[in-house]
Formats: C-alpha cells, structure tokens, sequence
C-alpha cells in the first residue's frame, strides 16, 4: 500500500468536485465511465419519514470525490447509467441502507457491487464493523465522525460535512484493493460476491404489513386475542406510514399500540383512556383504530406465533452456538459472519417444521459450517 495513494485521496476530499447542474453532473458522468472502481456513499435524513431522505451522494474514484445534491438536478439518469455500468465494480461499505435510499430516490442501484464491511469479517473483523474503524484497522488512518448526525437536506450544506462526506467515499478504492489481494488469497472473494447478492436481494424486499407484529417482543406471551389484534394494528399502522411517508412512531408509538392490542377498547371513551396517546394521532386516528380492532375480533385465521423453545431445540442451540464459535476460531472469523444466535433460532424452527434451511445456510456456508448443523437436529 502506498502511503501516496492514500495521501492523494485524502487532498482530494479535501477539495471535492460539487455537482450542483445537470452539466456537471453530465460531465462527471463521462469520468465515472473511464473508471474500473467506484466507492459510493449516501448521506441521508431518517428521522420523521417512513422512507429517508436522499441528500447527497458521493463518488470517488480514489483520485478524485465527487458529491452530487440530488435536491439540485433535475435528472439521475446520469448517476443511474453509472450505477448500471457493467464494466465499473462499484463499493459500498454496510451498504444495506444506502440500496434502500438509492432504489427508492433514483430507481436504482450500483452494479457490480461489492461490500467493504463484509470484506472485512471474511478477514477476521466485526461483522459490524464500521468505515471509520475499517480505516484505522487498514491504514491506520483516523477520521473524524462529528458530522455522522448533520442534517443533510438542508442547505447549503457546510464545509465540515462536506470534508466529512468525502472522506466517506474517497479511500474505498484502495480499501477494495487491500480486501480483494487478501481474499483471494484465502480463497474468500466468491464468498463475498455470494453474500453481496443476498444483500442486495434483502435490501430491496418492500416490507410486508401482514408480518410487522413480528418484530414486537414478548408475542409467546400474549395470548391469542391480543396477538390479533396487534397484527391487525400493526399492519393498519404500517400502511398509514408508508401512504403518508411518516416514521411509524409518529403515526403511533409501539407502546401505545401494544396498550391498544391488550385492552382492545370499543368505544371512544375507552381509546382515550390510552396512557400517552397524543392528542393529535388520538383525534386523527381513533375512528380507524376502533375499527381496526373491531375487524381483528371477528378474524378467527390462526396467527403465526413463533412458541418458546423446548428443552430438546435449547440444547440443540447451545450445542450448534458452540460448534459456530470454534468454526469461526478455526477459520479467523467474526462468529456471526457464519451465524447469529437468531439466524441458529430460525434453522432450528425452520428444521422443526420439516423445511428447506433459511437462505443463510446455503452456498458456501452450507460446505463450512451447514452441514454440520442441520446434523445437530437430525440426530
């Protein structure tokens, strides 16, 4: 690694190139498709919507950083035909959010597509391990994170987020180039382009109302009325989130929605006795609630709860997490790389119920570490 390179990538986010027209924009885009690597960033606002707020993206060549105001160009067909450029390997790191804000902005994103974060546990890092710690781990470089917070759709943006987001994007490249030599040499670069397919996959799968109560704790508790009530409300409450693009918790709060799922008031009197409903959701809303509640009392469907497990499938977990953790030892790698305690949870039910194991434990898991699991089970 050439202290150089890095050098250079550095003053070129210091001096980034702001593309605030549609003829900068054109004009970067011929650049982009010269280019064989291309990292990509997004900074985005999520904190009042159901779907974030786009407010920059950046590109960078290593040589070179680009931030494009996706509020100030009438077009993204440029940005698109890079993203869609077979020819340029395009890097993300702990891409999730930035596919989902990119596909719901501009109607598409980066392919080919690698992840620097996944890259990074195959090589014996945290699963989670953010682009900050990534640089220090790399090139031992330090970069300040007092901007991670910024409003980013305001304007004008300042020079301290701009320096931020371009040291965002600007020293991908040659993260790429570090990662890649090393997994090949370990045999590991296919397992990176396996598990960046699935991301992409995931990342783009719209989120189904009819399963939202399941991510509420506590459901093998509840008993059968309240469990359908609370799907009922739930999926209410996601459907008006995303109709009038508001954070769930600004339509209702969970815990008003859990307080509503257990008493399941029938009167309006009786929502109003709700502890911390807000004023203005229980004017706006209460009618519909009631409803809502009203449809859930005559649903007699069967509501798919996921039931405590057993004293047989506990110790096939803790047998399984133990076997997880010396893998993941003998390998050199971060134990959820290979699986979490909740992906091993949904093999053992997934199994239980005489299915196909979850999309996880196939490809080179399977080979790794899959095989020897799902024995755990069919002994």
């Amino acid at each position: 690694m050439s202290k150089i390179t890095i050098h250079n990538a550095i003053k070129a986010a210091e001096h980034p190139i702001l593309l605030e027209t549609q003829a900068q924009l054109e004009n970067a885009a011929e650049r982009w498709q010269q280019s064989e690597i291309l990292g990509i960033d997004t900074e985005f606002v999520r904190e009042r919507t159901y779907r974030a707020a786009l407010g920059l993206v950046q590109v960078s060549d290593g040589e070179t950083a680009w931030l494009l105001d996706p509020l100030a160009v009438s077009s993204h067909e440029p940005l698109v035909r890079m993203f869609r450029n077979p020819g340029a390997l395009k890097i993300l790191h702990s891409g999730s959010e930035d596919i989902e804000v990119l596909q719901n902005a501009v109607g598409a994103i980066p392919a080919p597509l690698v992840d620097t974060q996944i890259a990074c546990a195959m090589l014996g890092q945290s699963l989670q391990l953010g682009y900050h710690h990534a640089l220090k781990w790399l090139f031992d470089v330090d970069i300040d994170k007092d901007q991670t917070r910024s409003n980013w759709c305001k304007r004008p943006l300042t020079d301290r987020q701009l320096l931020y987001a371009a040291m965002d994007v600007v020293l991908l490249p040659e993260m790429l180039r570090r990662l890649r030599t090393r997994l090949e040499q370990e045999g590991r670069w296919a397992w990176l382009e396996e598990d960046v397919a699935r991301l992409r996959r995931h990342s783009l799968q719209s989120v189904d109302p009819e399963w939202v109560y399941l991510r509420f704790s506590g459901l093998d508790r509840m008993d059968s009325e309240t469990l359908q009530a609370l799907k009922h409300l739930a999926r209410w409450r996601e459907r008006v989130a995303a109709e009038k693009d508001l954070a769930r918790g600004f339509v209702i709060k969970d815990a008003v929605l859990l307080q509503l799922a257990r008493n399941r008031p029938s009167t309006r009197e009786q929502v109003q006795d709700i502890r911390d409903f807000h004023p203005r959701a229980l004017a706006r809303y209460q009618d519909s609630i009631l409803q809502t509640l009203a449809d859930a009392a005559q649903d007699q469907t069967p509501v798919m709860r996921f039931e405590p497990f057993d004293g047989r499938q506990n110790q096939q977990l803790k047998q399984m997490r133990k076997m997880v953790q010396a893998r993941a030892q003998e390998l050199g790698v971060d134990p959820a790389l290979l699986a979490s305690r909740k992906e091993l949870e949904k093999l053992i039910r997934a199994l239980s119920a005489g299915e196909q194991p979850p999309e996880r434990f196939r490809g080179w898991r399977k080979e790794v570490i899959s095989d020897q699991l799902i024995a755990v089970c069919d002994s």
